[in-house]
């Protein structure tokens, strides 16, 4: 199964992103933060590029000399970040033969990710205007569907998916299940871990996917 994982090109990069690739490491580490911060926290017309930079220390020379708008700012750090969850499936799927227990990976890695990095959480499923961001290439996620696509292969090939359900299907079901289960932990005040819903909700996907 790790032969088929997909690999990255370079640091920060996924192949049909955008790159911002020339933005100096000292200028995300401060940037990054705090604009997932902000979005956490705040509605998306809520936060500006002033109160951005203000809070930053950066001018607002410096972060248009890079990000045209807010809109291209948060879609790419969102597009880095999510990146980040396909790099560690890479390392998490290696060795692993069972279908089930390969999506049960994949559950955990992505709630496990979100757990750690929960402004990115909030930012992707609550903040974020899905309008603007549809029309974006990064929302799509080419990476995680390369991913989909090998283990549904590697079930169908091992007999223990559904034959009739295609990398699509089951990638909906996927964000179907995270989608609403991070939903369902921000409404409630983030008050238990993400990784510890998976129980709740696995049997039903693997009954919904497999053979």
């Amino acid at each position: 199964m790790s032969k088929g994982v997909p690999k990255m090109n370079k640091k920060n990069e996924v192949p049909g992103r955008r790159t911002t690739a020339q933005l100096p490491d000292k200028l995300r580490d401060r940037l990054y933060p705090v604009v997932l911060e902000l979005f956490s926290r705040k509605d998306f017309h809520q936060v500006n590029m002033r109160e951005i930079c203000k809070l930053s220390g950066l001018s607002l020379s410096t972060v248009y000399k890079y990000f045209p708008s807010k809109e291209t700012l948060l879609f790419t750090i969102l597009d880095q970040k999510i990146s980040e969850i396909g790099e560690l499936m890479k390392v998490h799927l290696k060795g692993l033969e069972s279908t089930r227990e390969l999506f049960r990976k994949i559950f955990w890695v992505t709630m496990d990710y979100y757990d750690n990095n929960p402004g990115v959480a909030i930012t992707a499923f609550i903040t974020v205007p899905m309008r603007s961001w549809m029309r974006e290439e990064s929302y799509v996620r080419k990476d995680a569907m390369e991913i989909m696509t090998q283990v549904t292969k590697h079930g169908h090939e091992r007999k223990e998916i559904d034959p009739a359900l295609g990398p699509r299907q089951i990638m909906a079901l996927y964000y179907m299940f995270c989608h609403r289960q991070i939903q369902l932990w921000y409404y409630h005040g983030m008050r238990w871990r993400l990784v510890d819903t998976i129980p709740r909700f696995f049997n039903l996907f693997w009954k919904s996917v497999s053979s």
